[in-house]
C-alpha cells in the first residue's frame, strides 16, 4: 500500500517522528539542523512525497521579496517584451524578479521549477511551454507556491490565468481579410502550445460561420525556430501550390516573417493593390512586425494589460496568504493593426 497522503506539517511530524519545531526550522533553513536530522527529514519527505504548505510557513516567517518569472523562449522578442513589462511592475512594487527561460526544452522547464523552490519565492509568474510541459510537475509546484499562469494556459493549473482572447482576435482578422479580398487560408505548424490550437479552431469556426470552406495549410516543424520553419516550409508550400487563396493568415507573426521572406525568394510581391500576388497577415504584433518589408498586418495582443493583471493577481495572492476560492481566467481582446502586407 502507498503511504497516506500528508496534509500538513503536524501530520508529517507525527508520521516521521521528528518534532514540529525541528521540521519548521529545517524548512526555513536546512543547514540550521544537524546533518543526521536533516537526512532523517529528507528521507521522510521522499517516503511520504510531502511538500510543505508555503502559505502556512509564511505565517511564521517574513515573506521573501523574490518573484520568479518563467517564459518558454526568451529569444522570442514577444516574450522578452512581456517579461520586460512584468519585471518593471514587480520592481516598482518593491519585489525582486528573477527571469528564467525554458528555451523550448521541457527538461529545462522542470529544472527551473526545482531552482525556484530553492529560492523560496513569494510567488511565480509562469508562461509554460504548453504541449510538452510536464503537467504533473507544474501542478505539484503550484500547490506549494503561489503561481499565476500567463499567455499559455494549462487548464486547472495555478491560481489564475491571464492571456489573450483568441476567439475574438482570430475572427476579427478573418472578417477583415474577407471584406477586403479573398477569404484567407490558414498557415500553421505543429501546435506547440494551447494558443496555437485555439487559433486553429477559431479560424475554422470563423470560416464555417461565413459558409466558407476552411483551408488549413499545416507544415512540418516541431521547434521554436518559427521563422526558419515559415521560410523553408513556406517555400515548399508555394512550390506545391498548397495555398488555394492569394490571402494567407499565419498563426503567429514569427511564421509570417518567415513566409514573407519565402514569398520574396519565390518572386511574389506581397501587399494590396496592383502588381501584388499575395496578401500575408499574422497574429501577436511581434516587435519586429512593423519593420518587415512590407510591414506586417497583424493582431496586437494587449501586452500591458496582460502583464499588469498577472502581477496584480499574484500580489493579491501573496498579500492574502490564502488560496483563491476558485481559479480565475482573464483574457484580453486583440486589436487589428493594418499595415502594408494585407
Amino acid at each position: 500500500m502507498s503511504p497516506p497522503r500528508i496534509r500538513n506539517m503536524e501530520e508529517f511530524a507525527s508520521v516521521s517522528g521528528i518534532s514540529r519545531p525541528t521540521i519548521s526550522k529545517y524548512f526555513n533553513d536546512p543547514d540550521s539542523v544537524r546533518a543526521s536530522t536533516r537526512a532523517r527529514i529528507e528521507e521522510a519527505l521522499e517516503r511520504y512525497d510531502y511538500r510543505p504548505n508555503i502559505y502556512a510557513i509564511n505565517q511564521n516567517r517574513r515573506l521573501t521579496k523574490n518573484i520568479g518569472v518563467v517564459v518558454p523562449y526568451l529569444a522570442d522578442p514577444f516574450f522578452a517584451e512581456i517579461a520586460r513589462n512584468i519585471e518593471q511592475r514587480c520592481i516598482a512594487a518593491g519585489f525582486s524578479p528573477t527571469l528564467f527561460s525554458a528555451h523550448g526544452q521541457p527538461d529545462l522547464e522542470r529544472d527551473i521549477l526545482d531552482t525556484l523552490r530553492s529560492l523560496k519565492p513569494a510567488g511565480v509568474l509562469f508562461a509554460p511551454l504548453g504541449r510538452s510541459s510536464d503537467r504533473g510537475a507544474i501542478e505539484k509546484f503550484s500547490r506549494d507556491i503561489p503561481t499565476v499562469l500567463f499567455d499559455s494556459n494549462i487548464e486547472g493549473v495555478g491560481e489564475a490565468f491571464i492571456g489573450s482572447n483568441n476567439f475574438q482576435s482570430v475572427p476579427m482578422m478573418v472578417d477583415y481579410l474577407c471584406r477586403t479580398g479573398e477569404a484567407p487560408c490558414f498557415f500553421e505548424m505543429t501546435p506547440l502550445n494551447p494558443n496555437a490550437n485555439k487559433r486553429h479552431n477559431a479560424y475554422v469556426e470563423a470560416m464555417e460561420q461565413r459558409g466558407l470552406a476552411p483551408n488549413v495549410v499545416r507544415v512540418e516543424g516541431d521547434s521554436w525556430n518559427f521563422e526558419d520553419i515559415g521560410f523553408a516550409e513556406g517555400k515548399k508550400a508555394f512550390e506545391q501550390k498548397r495555398f488555394n487563396s492569394d490571402t494567407i493568415f499565419c498563426s503567429n507573426d514569427r511564421l509570417a516573417i518567415g513566409l514573407l521572406a519565402a514569398a520574396y525568394e519565390k518572386g511574389y510581391r506581397v501587399g494590396n493593390g496592383a502588381g501584388c500576388a499575395v496578401r500575408i497577415a499574422g497574429h501577436d504584433d511581434h516587435p519586429f512586425s512593423r519593420f518587415t518589408s512590407p510591414t506586417l498586418t497583424t493582431v496586437a495582443q494587449d501586452y500591458a494589460s496582460i502583464a499588469q493583471t498577472s502581477v496584480e493577481t499574484l500580489f493579491k495572492l501573496i498579500e492574502s496568504g490564502e488560496r483563491a476560492s476558485e481559479r480565475r481566467e482573464t483574457v484580453y481582446e486583440g486589436k487589428l493593426v493594418l499595415r502594408a502586407s494585407a
